[in-house]
């Protein structure tokens, strides 16, 4: 993925908000390279599972709304991972029982990567925990600020992943 290069259009946001918003997502990405939610995901559930394989399993969630398999290589463009990493955490996913191949129903010759029973608990448990955490975080928020809050977060992801595109 390719970084967003400076244009005309960056130089009409005001540096105050630039520098806010840099240095939200410094203390965001640093809290993320902790893993600090994804670790209590994994303690409370009954059968171990790797934080590269949780996110590996989100991941493959997220490609089964889409049109189209998911495959190693969606999965590598998902976690920013160059494809030979990607191979071998879908690998150990598959081998500890969270995720299948599968044949592609859109090319038999391609091989497609789906949730097992145990894949699809855990990706229950990670949704619980961090929604349980999130619900915490937001909770003296008022629900207009909820709401707006979580319109304006999707929207700014959006726009990261049209800015990872160009």
């Amino acid at each position: 993925m390719r970084e967003a290069e400076p244009d005309a259009e960056a130089a009409v946001v005001d540096a105050t908000v630039l520098d806010a918003v840099e240095s939200a997502m410094i203390r965001i990405r640093r809290r993320q390279s902790r893993r600090s939610l994804a670790r209590p995901v994994v303690m409370g559930m009954a059968e171990p599972v790797d934080l590269n394989t949780l996110a590996v399993v989100d991941a493959i969630d997220e490609g089964a709304g889409e049109s189209g398999d998911v495959t190693v290589g969606s999965v590598a463009d998902r976690l920013a991972l160059d494809p030979s990493r990607a191979s071998r955490i879908v690998a150990e996913a598959v081998r500890s029982g969270f995720v299948r191949r599968a044949a592609s129903q859109e090319d038999g010759r391609r091989s497609c990567l789906e949730l097992t029973d145990a894949g699809r608990e855990a990706l229950i448990a990670a949704h619980r925990t961090r929604q349980s955490f999130y619900s915490v975080v937001l909770g003296d928020w008022d629900p207009g600020e909820q709401r707006d809050f979580a319109r304006l977060l999707t929207k700014f992801v959006r726009s990261l992943d049209d800015a990872g595109r160009r």
